[in-house]
């Protein structure tokens, strides 16, 4: 199961590329989602190999997904591996240049269930498909919207 979208940001990419990869306040934001949220890997700066381990609850049980950053490309474009036992995937984010002030941020997100289960549960949230790609855009536009604010904060 596919969600995508894009979105145009009146932000220079370097900056949007900036935001994308603040991963200290992605773990910070699923913290305060109550997830649990553990680095796995020994690595200091960003880059391919960065790995988290989370625990949340979904559909009333606890879940664990693995994310390895796998493509790290500043300032185009980043993939990151998901990997929940019986689902895997990937958030892919790819960055294309406007303008010297614009940029539009494509977000992919795919899920490939391995089980009879997971394709099951997949095989449902079609039926709702509807919903689940409107609130995928949402939080796109949303988190968008927030990259522009912070910048006309900082004055740029």
């Amino acid at each position: 199961m596919k969600f995508s979208t894009r979105e145009d940001v009146e932000v220079p990419a370097e900056a949007v590329f900036a935001a994308v990869s603040d991963f200290a306040a992605f773990e910070r934001a699923a913290l305060r989602r109550g997830a649990e949220v553990a680095r796995a890997d020994l690595g200091t700066g960003p880059g391919p190999g960065m790995t988290w381990s989370l625990r949340f609850r979904a559909r009333g049980r606890m879940r664990r997904v693995v994310c390895t950053l796998d493509h790290f490309d500043p300032p185009n474009a980043l993939v990151c591996r998901l990997d929940g036992g019986s689902f895997g995937g990937a958030l892919t984010v790819n960055l294309v240049a406007l303008s010297r002030a614009r940029t539009r941020m494509a977000v992919q997100l795919e899920l490939l269930p391995r089980t009879i289960a997971a394709r099951l549960l997949v095989q449902t949230a079609r039926l709702n498909r509807g919903a689940y790609t409107r609130r995928f855009e949402e939080r796109v536009q949303k988190f968008a919207a927030e990259i522009e604010l912070r910048q006309a904060l900082r004055g740029g």
